[in-house]
Order: structure tokens, then C-alpha cells, then sequence
């Protein structure tokens, strides 16, 4: 950014940061500060718009589906920044951005979709998700990880927590006993507020191959339904 037009000196401090902001206005400052994990947190994204556009017309399985593909992705990106040392806060936010998309707005979806039997509980349940969802990753995006004897933990429920029991409630309707959208939704709406709470939920070996095998499982179920043998 040249000083020739201005009628007085400007500072070279000041001249580089005007510089900095420019760039980052047209974008390039920001698309520069992206790093191989985030761009895995955008694909997590495309599969999350996915799921939601293919609950919205009434594909439940195959929004399923892709909402494990969000799943998987918003792993890889934590996997891919912690191995290749390029964690860092505004990574952190992009995270918790897509979260939203990810394990809120689909799960809030798939309750409306397959089993809410009116919009005001929808209204309701969807609400109870999205507000202390958002509070919980806002608090996550400013603090981060706690830590206890050298192992990480989150602060509270996580999104993904209270995602899975929108899906307990879904496959429990669908293949145990017919609960209904009034019964299914008092778990998930106590659920809710462990987002926010001083829960510690460790980031163990143990935890994510937990987690791994409730998405293989709604995998697997999922594809059996759609392919007419369950």
C-alpha cells in the first residue's frame, strides 16, 4: 500500500497493518491461514449440509449416512492437526463452526423428521439443542481443552453426546418399541443442559472407539433399511 497519495508520512507499523487488513478483506489473509485439518473441517461440512438437505426431503437413512461422513471428517481434521503440529485457536474456532452444522442443526433435523409429531415440539426440542449446543461451543472455542494427569478432556456434554442420543432415540422408535416423538424427547431435552455443565468428558483410546462403533452401527443399520433387509 503505497504512502505517495497522502499529503503527510504514514508509519511503517501502521502502513503493514492497514496492508494485513486489506489482504484479509478480499480474502486472501484468511484463505492463507487455513491449514490441511481445516480444509477436512470443510469437507465434514459438505457432508453436514448434506444430511441436512436429505432429512429435510424425507431420505432419513441417507442423511444418516452422511451425517456419519461429517462425523468421520470432524475426526480426521483433529487427527490430521494434532499429528502434524498445526493445532491452534483459530483452527479450533473453524471446528466449532462446522460442529454446529455437524451434530446440532442434523440433530435437531433428524428429530424433527422421524419423530416429532408437532412443529411446537420441534420448536422446543430443536431450540433446546441449538441454544445449549452453541453455548457449549462458544465456551469450548474461547477455553479449550482442559487437562488431568496429562489427559485432555472437554468441559461438559459435547455436541456429539447429545447428536448420538437423538439417534438412540431414532433407532429405538424405529426397531425396539414404538416410543413416540412426546417420550423421545425428554431424554434428549435433559440431555441438553450436560453441554454446559462441569461434566469432564476424557479424551480417551477407549472414548472414540466407543463413539466409532455407535457410527458403525447407525452405518450399518441405515444401509440394511435403505437396502429393504431390515
Amino acid at each position: 500500500m503505497s504512502n505517495s497519495i497522502l499529503p503527510f508520512e504514514v508509519p511503517e507499523a501502521v502502513a503493514a497493518q492497514a496492508e494485513r487488513r486489506w489482504d484479509s478483506s478480499v480474502g486472501m489473509g484468511l484463505l492463507n491461514r487455513l491449514t490441511g485439518a481445516d480444509y477436512l473441517s470443510l469437507v465434514a461440512l459438505f457432508f453436514a449440509w448434506s444430511s441436512a438437505l436429505l432429512l429435510l426431503q424425507g431420505d432419513i437413512h441417507q442423511g444418516i449416512l452422511a451425517m456419519a461422513g461429517a462425523f468421520c471428517f470432524d475426526k480426521l481434521d483433529g487427527y490430521y492437526a494434532r499429528s502434524r503440529g498445526v493445532s491452534s485457536s483459530f483452527g479450533r474456532q473453524v471446528d466449532t463452526f462446522i460442529d454446529i452444522f455437524a451434530y446440532l442443526v442434523t440433530g435437531a433435523l433428524l428429530y424433527h423428521v422421524a419423530l416429532s409429531p408437532s412443529a411446537w415440539l420441534t420448536l422446543v426440542v430443536g431450540f433446546a439443542i441449538l441454544a445449549f449446543g452453541g453455548l457449549r461451543l462458544v465456551r469450548h472455542a474461547e477455553e479449550g481443552f482442559g487437562e488431568t494427569d496429562e489427559t485432555s478432556y472437554y468441559v461438559g456434554w459435547t455436541v456429539v453426546h447429545v447428536n448420538f442420543v437423538v439417534l438412540a432415540m431414532f433407532y429405538l422408535d424405529l426397531f425396539v418399541v414404538d416410543i413416540g416423538g412426546w417420550l423421545a424427547a425428554v431424554p434428549i431435552i435433559l440431555s441438553c443442559p450436560l453441554m454446559i455443565s462441569g461434566y469432564k468428558s476424557y479424551k480417551t483410546t477407549a472414548g472414540h472407539a466407543l463413539a466409532g462403533l455407535v457410527v458403525v452401527g447407525a452405518l450399518i443399520s441405515s444401509v440394511l433399511t435403505i437396502a429393504g433387509v431390515l
